[in-house]
């Protein structure tokens, strides 16, 4: 499964309203690989800095270290890729990191991603097949 930049930073900020659901999530689905990219784990050092310092910053590495999360490289064949869908989409606009975990998606062939991007809902793996969003919204209250 892909875990994107938000429910990364989230696992380690218990500040955030989804906290414990996104938690609760991985320490119940522990048998799940969870892979992101460099672009999303750089995204959440710089969130996990800025809201919680070191300390923060230090609980996000730890979850590299443990083999919690993976880390799937963009490689120099990827580019063309990744640049296409930036201009494809363009439109909501997509980033960087977003392009990454589509290009990941297809590269690895995984359509399940735990994110809050609303934009997963509209991004196609191959240009054709939807994501499979990983809704823990509706388990915030409970």
């Amino acid at each position: 499964m892909l875990i994107d930049t938000s429910p990364l930073f989230c696992l380690v900020d218990k500040s955030q309203t989804r906290h414990k659901n996104v938690r609760d999530f991985i320490l119940n689905n522990q048998n799940l690989l969870l892979i992101t990219t460099w672009s999303c784990f750089t995204e959440a050092m710089y969130l996990s800095l800025h809201r919680g310092g070191w300390n923060m910053q230090n609980q996000l590495g730890k979850l590299l270290l443990n083999n919690i999360i993976k880390i799937h490289p963009i490689v120099n064949e990827d580019y063309p890729r990744l640049f296409r869908l930036i201009e494809q989409y363009k439109d909501r606009p997509m980033d960087l990191a977003d392009a990454t975990l589509v290009v990941t998606a297809e590269s690895l062939k995984i359509k399940k991603i735990l994110t809050f991007d609303s934009d997963f809902f509209f991004y196609l793996i191959n240009d054709k097949q939807p994501f499979e969003v990983i809704n823990l919204i509706s388990a915030i209250n409970n």
